[in-house]
């Protein structure tokens, strides 16, 4: 029972101290969660199939993400022996195909959580495998799986009925936004992934519109980097999704305060924001945010150069500030000064702020911030007074900035 508890490292430790400890540490029981990708990045298929054959029927969570090794022959040894596993992330594990999803169709029926982000060998085959045998799927993330087309999300939708999830990050196909106009999606991200496969500026208000107006029960929407749709995609939103709680729209620069008024007064249960380079936005977006959006948590404003100290003392002072509010990045905000730390100082769950080029931002209000909030953590840069002297003749210098990345 105690062994139970333990990580994978400390598990592995404790199989080395005597006999004992090794029959008791590795018993299938306590390897019921599994997460390999702090502990060794680089392992082989082998280790794999020996953890199947250990944990059997009591694995229901493992994460395989970027473990580059691990191929079809492991993972279909994996799906024999641990048939009720539940979730299952196989991000970057790129020598995977589609004869995964058929061993994980063909054994793996309560399969509800599935990565298969950057697995580029995943065609349609993959998708009407798992909607064949894999009826509870629940949430399916494909991002840059770039050979799935409609057919396969087709499949998908027949044989999954109680799919909510969907993440199709840089799937450059583009039947699949036709394809898309499902009633029961409830969370959508659609980010092509360079200008030069799928333009960003072929996502249109029309295209969107028709998405929030079937999915009613939309809960995130990224369209960050979407350049052509205007504020009425925020008013679909408003009109039709008020469970949303995730939007990311950043570098969307026609979107203005007119727009996130109609979303902030109907979407109430708004909980991130990604508003970066919306650069129109002014104070009144974040007054609305305050008084209709209590439930907001991480709030992105960086580069957003309109945002002053008044609209972050609504903000401080709104519903959300006191028990909600954990993340707020204010990056080259140039009229935000110490008097917005100030302001945020009564928000008790604020636990990160960024503060990079804010040039009126200072030390010692961040210091001011601090005897308040102990634990948070400021990112913040503040150039030299001086260029540091050369070192080394000629050789280059550089900021510390670059020293650190």
């Amino acid at each position: 029972r105690i062994f139970s508890f333990l990580d994978v490292v400390t598990l592995c430790r404790c199989a080395q101290v005597s006999r004992a400890w090794n029959v008791l540490a590795l018993d299938g029981s306590n390897w019921q969660r599994i997460d390999l990708f702090d502990f060794q990045r680089d392992i082989e298929g082998r280790v794999v199939e020996n953890i199947s054959k250990r944990c059997g029927g009591f694995l229901r969570k493992l994460s395989l993400r970027g473990c580059l090794g691990v191929g079809d022959n492991a993972l279909r040894t994996f799906a024999q022996n641990c048939r009720n596993i539940e979730v299952l992330n196989l991000n970057g594990c790129t020598k995977i195909t589609d004869a995964t999803c058929t061993s994980l169709s063909k054994f793996c029926s309560k399969l509800r959580h599935l990565d298969l982000a950057s697995c580029t060998s995943i065609t349609n085959l993959s998708l009407k495998a798992l909607s064949e045998g894999c009826p509870l799927l629940e949430q399916l993330i494909i991002s840059w799986c770039d050979q799935v087309t409609k057919d396969g999300i087709q499949a998908l939708v027949r044989g999954c009925g109680g799919l909510r999830a969907l993440s199709l990050k840089g799937c450059t196909q583009r039947q699949i936004l036709p394809a898309l106009r499902l009633s029961w999606l409830c969370v959508l991200f659609f980010i092509p992934p360079s200008p030069h496969l799928f333009p960003r500026q072929q996502i249109t208000d029309e295209g969107l519109i028709t998405i929030c107006r079937g999915c009613h029960k939309l809960q995130s929407l990224c369209a960050s980097g979407c350049s052509n749709i205007t504020d009425a995609i925020l008013n679909a939103l408003g009109q039709n999704c008020p469970r949303l709680r995730i939007l990311e729209v950043a570098r969307c620069s026609q979107l203005t305060d007119v727009g996130f008024t109609t979303l902030a007064r109907n979407c109430h249960e708004l909980e991130k924001m990604d508003l970066e380079e919306c650069v129109q936005i002014t104070d009144s977006t974040l007054i609305q945010l305050s008084i209709h959006c209590p439930r907001l948590q991480v709030l992105s404003l960086s580069h957003c150069e309109l945002i002053t100290d008044d609209g972050i003392r609504h903000l401080g002072n709104g519903a959300c500030a006191h028990d909600r509010l954990e993340v707020i990045e204010l990056d080259n905000c140039p009229l935000i000064t110490d008097a917005s730390l100030e302001h945020l100082k009564s928000c008790h769950s604020l636990e990160r702020i960024e503060l990079y080029d804010c040039q009126q931002i200072t030390r010692a209000g961040i210091k001011r911030l601090r005897t308040h909030l102990p634990n948070i953590k400021v990112h913040a840069y503040f150039a030299p007074v001086t260029p540091p002297p050369s070192v080394g003749g000629s050789r280059q210098r550089f900021c510390r900035c670059c020293i650190i990345l």
